[in-house]
C-alpha cells in the first residue's frame, strides 16, 4: 500500500505531461498560451485515410512519444470522417472546416501543422516513415 501511495504522485505527473488530444482548437490554444507550448494541429481522415491511420498507430499512440511530446506540445485533431456512423457534432465539423480553410487549403491528409500559441504557422509535415523519437525531432525542428 505504501508503495502504491508513493507512486501515485509520479503517475499523476506523468499523466499530466503526456500528449493528450484536446477537445477543441480553442482549448488547445488556451492551454498552449497558459503553458508556453506550441500547438500540433493534425488534419486527419480517421476512417478513410490510410496514411492518417498509420500515423495514429505508429506515432500518436506510442507511449514514449506521448510522454515526451506532451512536455512541449498541445495536440488537436481536426478530423474529417466520411462514414455516417463517425460523423462529428455539427459545431465541431464547422470548427474543423474553418481550420482547414486557414491551414489546409490544399486538402492534404494527413497534414500535421505546428503553430505557436497565437496560431501563427511555424511549419508543417505529414506522414513520414520514422520512429516516434525521430518524428518528435521533426516536430521540435518545426517549432523553432
Amino acid at each position: 500500500m505504501r508503495l502504491l501511495l508513493g507512486l501515485l504522485p509520479l503517475l499523476v505527473s506523468i499523466g499530466l505531461s503526456a500528449q493528450q488530444w484536446t477537445s477543441s482548437y480553442a482549448e488547445a490554444q488556451a492551454l498552449a498560451q497558459q503553458d508556453g507550448k506550441s500547438i500540433v494541429l493534425v488534419f486527419s481522415g480517421s476512417d478513410w485515410c490510410a496514411p492518417c491511420i498509420k500515423l495514429d498507430r505508429e506515432i500518436w499512440q506510442d507511449a514514449s512519444f506521448q510522454e515526451q511530446a506532451g512536455k512541449e506540445f498541445v495536440f488537436y485533431r481536426a478530423d474529417f470522417p466520411r462514414k455516417k456512423d463517425n460523423q462529428l457534432d455539427p459545431a465541431l465539423a464547422t470548427e474543423n472546416a474553418q481550420l482547414a480553410e486557414r491551414y489546409n487549403q490544399r486538402g492534404s491528409f494527413p497534414l500535421v501543422v505546428v503553430l505557436d500559441a497565437e496560431g501563427r504557422l511555424l511549419g508543417q509535415t505529414g506522414y513520414q516513415k520514422l520512429s516516434p523519437g525521430e518524428y518528435l525531432t521533426v516536430l521540435e525542428g518545426l517549432a523553432k
